[in-house]
């Protein structure tokens, strides 16, 4: 599972620095183009698929789900139909078709572990090579009894996006906008507290691909309150490291930049209406550095199917300032089947988007 990904060749996007694979410690540049393409796909599908289906066959504590998502928009950029939510290069959202695999890991006595693994295969109709594989959770999680230790590709413990989970959304957050990562390749520790939790990260600061060029990133968050039994959380993050400027699988610079960050994060639910806020300030490149990110959804239907939601969100980087405007819906038809649909307005490129989502998940 520790394979990257090769950077793909866009004609109309903002490209990878020329250099990005000099002297490149990634393993896959070694390879031709099509063996790039088949190991990945053999890392990301056919050995989980193995592990997967012996399990399916010989045990019964695991959770198994079948993913699936059709996303088509419209760009005034553009002026044509895209196939994407945030962008080319980026992960999230494209039409794919995927799985959620979560196994508990036990003794005679007790649980002492959980071993996880997502993954998609993406359409990108817009690059040659349209298929591509995608790799979310990866990890293996002990639970020492002190607190739990996880090793794999995880969450870094850095804001709203370390508790989080978009990877089914349209809303995007601060870490798909290079404020941190969704997902990293590491270490980390997690303690729950009845008063609030306590997480800590080592990564390499690569996001998505794993590249060792010097790069790393060590993050620490501490938070107040527990959502599901108090209704809101609030917490601090710290993060410091040289971190890889990469978008989805694709490094859009050779070497790492500086990384320092102090973040606060702040969820509350309360009634129908979700709150969620989020700063960072700090330092990227040796620049100053902030973000300030709102979103609250209302929940029409009482029971969680249909809701309403608005997401303004901006950041200073490399003294370059940006706005984004979110506003979305979503219906949960079935209990597997949801519909989604986002405008969103970009300050920096007065590109307006609407795009919609149609949803899959299943348990098997």
């Amino acid at each position: 599972m520790m394979s990257a990904i090769l950077t793909a060749d866009y004609s109309d996007s903002p490209k990878p620095h020329p250099s990005v694979h000099s002297g490149s410690e990634l393993v896959e540049d070694l390879l031709p183009l099509g063996e790039k393409v088949r190991m990945r796909g053999l890392v990301i599908f056919i050995l989980p698929a193995i592990m997967i289906i012996t399990d399916l066959a010989f045990a019964s504590n695991y959770l198994f789900y079948l993913e699936g998502q059709s996303v088509i928009g419209y760009s005034t950029k553009q002026k044509k139909t895209i196939f994407y939510s945030l962008s080319q290069e980026d992960v999230m959202q494209k039409p794919s078709v995927g799985f959620d695999y979560l196994r508990r890991l036990s003794g005679e006595t007790r649980d002492y572990g959980t071993l996880a693994i997502q993954a998609r295969l993406a359409y990108n109709g817009e690059v040659d090579k349209k298929f591509e594989p995608q790799l979310y959770n990866a990890y293996i999680k002990y639970k020492t009894g002190l607190a739990d230790i996880w090793l794999g590709h995880n969450r870094p413990a850095l804001g709203l996006s370390s508790y989080l989970d978009s990877h089914a959304q349209l809303f995007p957050t601060l870490a798909m906008q290079g404020f941190g990562y969704d997902r990293d390749w590491g270490l980390g520790l997690y303690r729950e507290f009845n008063w609030g939790n306590f997480a800590l990260t080592a990564t390499t600061g690569s996001g998505m691909p794993l590249y060792l060029k010097g790069n790393y990133l060590t993050a620490i968050r501490i938070s107040k309150g527990i959502l599901a039994q108090d209704n809101y959380t609030f917490g601090f993050s710290l993060a410091y490291g040289r971190t890889l400027n990469t978008m989805g699988y694709h490094l859009m610079e050779p070497d790492p930049i500086q990384f320092v960050m102090l973040g606060g994060d702040f969820t509350y639910l309360w009634r129908n209406v979700e709150n969620r806020f989020e700063f960072f300030i700090g330092e990227k490149e040796e620049r100053k550095a902030y973000a300030l990110f709102g979103r609250s959804e209302i929940d029409l239907s009482g029971e969680g199917r249909l809701k309403l939601g608005i997401q303004p969100v901006c950041w200073e980087t490399a003294n370059t300032w940006d706005y984004q405007f979110y506003a979305g819906i979503s219906f949960q038809i079935t209990g597997d089947i949801a519909v989604r649909s986002l405008y969103q307005y970009v300050q920096d490129t007065k590109d307006q988007r609407i795009v919609f989502q149609i949803y899959y998940y299943k348990g098997l």
